[in-house]
């Protein structure tokens, strides 16, 4: 009877799995947050002079989140569909 000398790699073993999470970075509070409509050319001047913005629903803030995380503002929907007669 002959003895096989088995290396790690024929023996069998465990392998790792690499699996990459994403998170979305949402602050406290954020769930009462909105994307409100507000002139574009005002968003580039709030970013280069840091002066807050108005909002359609009159809202008075300093752009810095992405919009596109947030639900749109209900409110700034409503006046915004009523100037373009919609």
């Amino acid at each position: 009877m002959s003895m096989v000398d088995e290396s790690e790699e024929t023996r069998g073993g465990t392998a790792t799995i690499t699996r990459t999470e994403t998170q979305q970075s949402v602050e406290a509070g954020d769930h009462e947050r909105f994307a409100h409509y507000v002139r574009k050319e005002k968003i580039m001047e709030s970013a280069l002079t840091g002066e807050p913005v108005i909002a359609l629903c009159g809202k008075v803030w300093t752009p810095g989140r992405d919009p596109k995380k947030f639900p749109v503002c209900p409110e700034c929907k409503e006046v915004y569909e009523s100037m373009m007669g919609d």
